[in-house]
């Protein structure tokens, strides 16, 4: 058996389409918004985040508001039976804008 090799080499993880999917159905409800906002602290001016959820996160997304502000605009996609796809938009907001 040959050796691995591994190449350390500096990558972004970033998509072209600065859109990235979440789908908080598959996350345990006890680690969901800690999950959540993990990932919109990860995201950068101009960048998306698709998520989805089994239910409309109603309680979630006025956390999201109290926490964010501006800085994060929420847009519904779809609300269906089978489940909610909401776009958290991350903006650019200047501090005293």
């Amino acid at each position: 058996m040959e050796p691995l090799t591994v190449v350390n080499q500096p990558h972004s993880h970033r998509r072209a389409d600065r859109v990235y999917p979440f789908d908080a159905s598959g996350i345990a409800k006890r680690f969901r918004h800690a999950a959540i906002f993990g990932a919109l602290n990860a995201l950068e001016p101009g960048e998306t985040m698709a998520f989805f959820n089994d239910h409309d996160p109603l309680p979630l997304l006025a956390q999201i508001a109290q926490h964010f502000g501006d800085k994060v605009r929420i847009e519904y996609v779809s609300r269906s039976p089978e489940g909610v796809q909401i776009d958290f938009h991350v903006q650019d907001v200047q501090a005293g804008a």
